[in-house]
């Protein structure tokens, strides 16, 4: 039983973590139809920036706002180099990618790995220090569930404004919006810099949990949270109760929890790169081939609702 908790305790843990990561992946690529690869960028840019500030003496909640802000600029940059300068979106992707790498060296001083093991995070400040002894071992747990609600209901509520009508429009239908007045453009650089935020909060998050932060943590995250998206919206994105924000949310756990049960029948981490492939793989055939009317897209749009 023990055991089983312990298993069950690590999937919750990085499972809700990385949901956060896979809510902002759900912007750009289910909302937006935007195929971003800076998320393997702005994942480790939020965790270095979290380093540096915690080490430095900042509150570790503003070091994940801080981390946020930061990962929507970047995002910002890939949305600038696509819808200004006519970038194609998996280049723009790719180029804040590769440059974000420099910036994380500098962020962290030139290692390529910060640890603070010592110092105060979410986890063991804050509200999480008024919680039980008893309760320790589950308050990481307790903590990224808050986080990752936090993020999923303020995607929820802000998808549900006008402006949020407008981003869905954009994805959906970008001649309408042009019909409106409005640049659809500028909806793609907005959604991006949500996503890329919530990518860097992810990892902001993760790199208190591990109380380091490593300039290469990014590596494999764009296929993690785009098997999320898809695992969670084929599976749980056809009941009709349930909104897509939290299927994906929902999709991060299962996927964690194959990651887990592979561990636990022995396959060496040498190989967990090479699953993560093989289960994006089944996700991506498995979406393909389920009936077209069980699917259901959130961001389709009344036109009457803008």
């Amino acid at each position: 039983m023990d055991i089983f908790l312990g298993l069950a305790n690590n999937i919750f843990q990085e499972g809700f973590i990385y949901a956060m990561m896979a809510v902002g992946v759900y912007v750009t690529y289910s909302v937006l139809n935007f195929p971003d690869l800076s998320v393997d960028g702005t994942f480790p840019l939020g965790a270095c920036v979290t380093g540096a500030l915690i080490l430095g003496g900042v509150n570790p909640w503003a070091a994940c706002l801080i981390s946020f802000v930061c990962g929507a600029a970047a995002g910002g940059v890939t949305g600038l180099l696509h819808v200004r300068l006519h970038i194609t979106d998996l280049l723009s992707g790719i180029l804040v990618m590769t440059g974000l790498t420099s910036v994380n060296l500098v962020v962290t001083g030139g290692a390529s790995m910060l640890a603070y093991y010592n110092k105060a995070t979410i986890f063991n400040s804050g509200p999480a220090a008024l919680l039980p002894a008893s309760a320790h071992e589950w308050a990481v747990v307790l903590t990224a569930l808050v986080c990752c609600a936090v993020v999923k209901i303020a995607v929820d509520l802000y998808l549900k404004t006008k402006s949020g009508l407008l981003l869905r429009a954009a994805g959906d239908n970008p001649q309408y919006v042009i019909s409106l007045g409005r640049d659809p453009g500028n909806m793609k650089i907005l959604g991006l810099m949500i996503g890329n935020g919530c990518t860097a909060l992810a990892g902001s998050v993760l790199s208190q949990q591990s109380g380091s932060a490593n300039i290469w943590s990014g590596q494999g995250m764009v296929v993690m949270a785009l098997a999320s998206v898809i695992i969670g919206t084929s599976i749980f994105g056809r009941l009709r109760f349930m909104s897509l924000t939290l299927a994906a949310v929902l999709g991060t756990v299962v996927y964690k929890a194959c990651l887990v049960a592979a561990m636990q029948f022995g396959l060496p981490t040498n190989y967990l790169k090479l699953l993560m492939a093989v289960l994006f793989t089944i996700a991506l055939v498995a979406n393909n081939m389920a009936p077209s009317a069980g699917r259901r897209k959130e961001q389709n749009v009344n036109p009457t609702q803008i």
